[in-house]
């Protein structure tokens, strides 16, 4: 079984790598994978924590046979995330017109949507002056904290 140490230095090479996904499978099955830095951003943990064996370890450390990185694209763009959990709207109303769309560009500042939170509409703007490369959610969708929204190149 990978002690806390192990699980903590493992994460921390997987976060300062250009990697976005990890996975992790045990000799029983149960898998592990975190992903990171795209649009489709998930961490899927098992009901029941892997049993890893010292020999998995020995093989993990010499062979690494069950561990898989995949490399991000370069020239990504930057995210602009969530502030906050409610529905994305991305557009002031049902009747108007979208406030970005894939290849508009935008200035620092810019309204890119709204978040409904609590009956109260939230703007999230534009941290960076540039173009929406990619519309992570969908209108109407419940968003999370920190889930990404848009990229912006």
């Amino acid at each position: 079984m990978y002690s806390i140490e192990e699980i903590k230095e493992l994460l921390k090479a997987f976060d300062n790598s250009k990697a976005t996904r990890l996975h992790i499978a045990a000799e029983n099955g149960e898998t592990l994978t975190i992903t990171q830095k795209s649009c489709q951003q998930s961490v899927s943990v098992p009901a029941a924590a892997p049993v890893v064996t010292e020999q998995m370890f020995v093989e993990k450390q010499t062979a690494a046979p069950f561990i898989r990185e995949e490399e991000e694209p370069e020239n990504d763009g930057r995210l602009v995330t969530s502030p906050m959990v409610g529905v994305f709207y991305a557009a002031a109303s049902p009747d108007k017109d979208p406030y970005v769309t894939v290849g508009s560009k935008v200035q620092k500042g810019d309204v890119l949507c709204l978040i409904e939170a609590m009956k109260l509409m939230n703007e999230v703007t534009a941290e960076q002056s540039g173009e929406i490369t990619d519309i992570c959610v969908d209108n109407g969708q419940v968003v999370e904290y920190g889930q990404p929204l848009f990229k912006i190149k």
